[in-house]
């Protein structure tokens, strides 16, 4: 085992660095549906929280209490009541409210305290700050019902939050609000996350659900999830999707949208049940939920000045085991108009150079690269098709590499080995023979 950890940890260490440098000082509003403190992932859950505000980030806790009022309120003998998917909250719930919110913010603030050594917590210091943030109005009577005492947030103190996160403090807040007159109101868990994003300006307003995220297909339960939508594209799945119950995927990402159209950068849905979803999320380039931006973050471009150290950090690991020919910075920047590549919310991922022989009307397709962390996920033939096009453009013929290990990835995408003598002239007098590189050629159609 000693002998594999290093060669494990540390390349994904330092394939995390970047997340860590990007959200450094960023603000996150995280909310915990009630469902997952009483499945028993606080524990857990705090632990990462705790890990994503030694990285830096500043964090607003919104809890949920749907389950423990319901269950105040059994013990009390007395019916839940509900209609267009919010509670009725009338005298005895708003009691059962109140006591299961003070028992939910006393284990949350137990769960931040403690510090046991070999945990996550050892060493930790977080401080929770809870206070009357927040302002809230009734919801009044909706088509015939009251509501009594279920209230819609009027108003977040934002300067007080963001001067006690700044401080470097958890803000915890509950989904209860008060009137100017001092009357409670019990109002969601999401109403209350999603206002605070907003009035924060958040970079992330995160939901830890009962559902995984929006699935690619939604007439198949087993679809994989969608990653990454697009607002636009989430405001026409809204039009299809239920979204009354939290166990249905629109719910929450109604929530979403709203906070992206507002100004939130982006918005995520993520399963409380996955442990270590909130760091996966956070610090993978994939995740593991649903994130709605306001646009998509990967792009595939041709490469400016500003690239240059991700593509010489992307191919340096393959120049070191000898996949790669070593390219040094100066040439990497003089040739950089030559260079595509795919970037994922500001980190390089994937990369190749194209080399024009106009005189024999081919070029050289090098230094094509993936990242490893998301190689087999069509990025590599992305940036091929990329860079067919751009020869195309040229009026070019024929493309051609290079290559001493994949080989066969390139005969499977239409290449055929040819003699190096088949090399226009002025690349035949660079190339290596010592190296004996295999030389493929690709007709462009």
């Amino acid at each position: 085992m000693n002998l594999i950890f290093p060669h494990t940890f540390v390349p994904w260490f330092r394939s995390v660095a970047p997340y860590i440098h990007a959200y450094r000082g960023k603000t996150f509003v995280v909310a915990m549906a009630g469902e997952g403190i009483a499945a028993g992932k606080l524990s857990a859950f705090v632990q990462d929280l705790a890990i994503l505000q030694a990285m830096g980030i500043k964090l607003v806790l919104v809890h949920g209490f749907r389950p423990q009022v319901s269950e105040q309120l059994r013990a009390k003998g007395h019916p839940e009541r509900f209609s267009h998917g919010l509670r009725i909250t009338d005298a005895p719930a708003l009691d059962a409210a109140q006591e299961a919110a003070g028992q939910l913010r006393f284990e949350i603030e137990a769960a931040f305290s403690q510090g046991l050594p070999n945990t996550p917590m050892a060493n930790a210091t977080v401080r929770v700050v809870s206070g009357n943030f927040l302002t809230a109005r009734p919801v009044g009577i909706v088509d015939g019902v009251d509501f009594i005492h279920s209230g819609i947030v009027r108003k977040v103190d934002a300067i007080t939050i963001r001067r006690t996160i700044d401080s470097g403090a958890v803000v915890l807040l509950s989904p209860f609000g008060f009137s100017p007159t001092g009357e409670a109101f019990n109002l969601t868990m999401e109403d209350v996350a999603t206002s605070t994003a907003i009035a924060l300006q958040a970079d992330k307003l995160i939901f830890m659900t009962e559902v995984p995220g929006i699935r690619e297909k939604q007439d198949d339960a087993e679809s994989a999830i969608d990653t990454e939508l697009a607002l636009a594209d989430a405001e026409k799945l809204l039009a299809v999707l239920p979204a009354t119950k939290p166990t249905e995927p629109g719910f929450y990402l109604r929530h979403c949208v709203k906070a992206c159209r507002e100004g939130v950068e982006r918005s995520h849905i993520l399963p409380y049940s996955q442990d270590g979803a909130l760091l996966m999320e956070v610090y993978t380039h994939d995740g593991i939920g649903t994130m709605v931006v306001d646009e998509k973050l990967e792009s595939l471009r041709e490469a400016t000045a500003d690239d240059v150290g991700g593509i010489l950090q992307l191919i340096e690991p393959f120049e070191r085991d000898g996949t790669l020919v070593r390219r040094e910075r100066t040439s990497i920047e003089r040739d950089i108009a030559n260079y595509t590549v795919i970037e994922h919310d500001g980190v390089i991922f994937g990369c190749a150079a194209l080399y024009p022989y106009p005189e024999a009307g081919t070029a050289e397709m090098a230094a094509l690269t993936i990242s490893p962390q998301v190689q087999s996920q069509g990025d590599g033939e992305r940036i091929l098709k990329r860079v067919e096009q751009r020869a195309r453009a040229m009026g070019l013929n024929s493309i051609f590499v290079l290559t001493t290990r994949t080989m066969h990835w390139f005969i499977k995408r239409g290449f055929q080995p040819v003699d190096p003598d088949w090399l226009p002239e002025a690349r035949k007098r660079k190339y290596n023979w010592d190296r004996r590189s295999q030389v493929l050629v690709k007709p462009l159609q």
